[in-house]
């Protein structure tokens, strides 16, 4: 019997997601799920889920709760985190102490100076799960899918040996969308996909040889499907490489489309998916939400009864992976975030990176992909360097390289002076001071 740790297991939609996928694997079917979070009302609300989802499939797997993240390590096969350091109280400050210097954030989890002072704030915790790993599961698997991915599984990578990978599905859910789109079934699609996590270009775009991009150029002389993403079908009709994430967080990871009122209304307003780029998008969705969590979950369990549950498989890679290390050991190609190691030759060789891993018993297997056209390369370059810089003001508290950091921050650069910067950033630390202690 293997054991599944969650860690943050509040997570609503990605816990009750993976405790299904898994259960699809015979090698899991008996498997323990041990939800660990440090708020007891939604745990019970969420384990209550779950638990339904156990009872539909009529597997042997249990359901366990807890508080404590030792209890929840203890001798697990599997880990998975989704924790949130800092509550709406301290990360709102994130999104509206830039606004006031011009610094227009749509969800700041990532990147800009609304990611860096995540990262700054989650690197701690995250290496103190892994030392917590080390201790109580030194065998585990261990999956993150905090923000911001690409800092953090840096850190955690060159700082602990701990075995661990960062997933996102902006990869495969690109594909589902341009497959649509295409109205291409989305397996006969052969892609690949690298650069760094929601800055991942697809390098190649086929199906049975040929390929896609000159039939996406002529689907998006249509405005119907231009405006279902204005920033990324912007960027791709001027850069020739589609981009993973969304347009309303790509709009925020460089210079061309947030830095003055007329261009986030051009670009930022009236895009038709999830998220077109509103300020503070994210931020306000969890205002929104915050007092009605309850209600979601119960409205989850009114419609879905036992008999009528859907146990078909998400598009989350993580039930892949755990089977392909720890179950019946079939290999799984992903896209993960790795140390570079010169799969991407003109990246730095020590960032993090974003790029097809294959998983099997022996562990992971890095695609050596080649260089990224020399002017991805140089946008990428930009976000790795900035990045490793961040990790190393974290690893250090050094105060004036995170300010240095900020400075090279493709937006926050595009619209305020040094000086600016260096008020705005004192000011974050101010109202991080909590989180972050001292940097000097």
């Amino acid at each position: 019997m293997k054991k599944f740790a969650f860690i943050g297991a509040g997570s609503f939609v990605f816990t009750r997601n993976i405790v299904r996928d898994l259960l699809t694997f015979p090698a899991f079917h008996d498997a323990e799920f041990c939800l660990m979070d440090t708020d007891s009302a939604r745990l019970e609300a969420i384990c209550e889920c779950c638990q339904r989802i156990v009872t539909a499939s009529n597997k042997p797997a249990k359901l366990t709760t807890t508080l404590s993240r030792e209890e929840a390590l203890t001798g697990a096969d599997g880990v998975l985190c989704t924790v949130f350091n800092g509550g709406i109280d301290i990360w709102r400050h994130d999104i509206e102490i830039p606004k006031k210097y011009g610094v227009d954030i749509n969800v700041g989890d990532t990147r800009s100076v609304s990611g860096i002072f995540r990262a700054l704030r989650n690197i701690p915790l995250m290496l103190e799960i892994c030392g917590d790993i080390k201790k109580y599961c030194p065998n585990a698997v261990f999956l993150n899918y905090t923000n911001p991915m690409s800092m953090l599984c840096k850190a955690m990578q060159t700082y602990t040996d701990v075995e661990v990978t960062g997933l996102c599905h902006s990869v495969q859910g690109t594909v589902k969308m341009l497959a649509e789109w295409l109205e291409v079934p989305k397996e006969e699609i052969d892609y690949l996909c690298a650069g760094v996590n929601h800055q991942a270009f697809y390098l190649k775009l086929q199906r049975g040889g040929k390929d896609l991009y000159p039939l996406l150029c002529e689907k998006l002389k249509n405005t119907e499907f231009y405006n279902k993403e204005i920033v990324r079908n912007n960027m791709f009709l001027n850069l020739d490489y589609y981009v993973t994430e969304s347009s309303g967080h790509n709009s925020e990871y460089n210079p061309w489309f947030r830095k003055r009122p007329d261009l986030i209304e051009t670009y930022c307003t009236h895009s038709t998916n999830w998220n077109p780029g509103l300020y503070a998008f994210s931020l306000n969705l969890r205002l929104e939400r915050e007092g009605h969590w309850r209600d979601e979950i119960d409205q989850w369990l009114e419609e879905n009864p036992v008999d009528q549950i859907s146990l078909e498989k998400s598009e989350e890679y993580a039930a892949n992976i755990f089977n392909a290390r720890i179950g019946d050991h079939t290999p799984f190609l992903f896209n993960g975030n790795v140390i570079n190691d010169g799969c991407i030759p003109n990246l730095p060789s020590d960032a993090c990176v974003e790029i097809p891993v294959l998983a099997d018993r022996a562990g992971y297997h890095k695609t050596y992909v080649g260089n990224l056209p020399a002017h991805l390369a140089i946008l990428v370059n930009t976000t790795a360097r900035l990045e490793n810089l961040v990790v190393e003001a974290a690893m250090e508290k050094n105060r004036r390289k995170v300010f240095q950091a900020v400075c090279m921050d493709p937006l926050t650069s595009a619209v305020c002076s040094l000086d600016e910067i260096k008020q705005m950033t004192d000011e974050l630390f101010e109202a991080n001071k909590t989180y972050l202690g001292d940097y000097q």
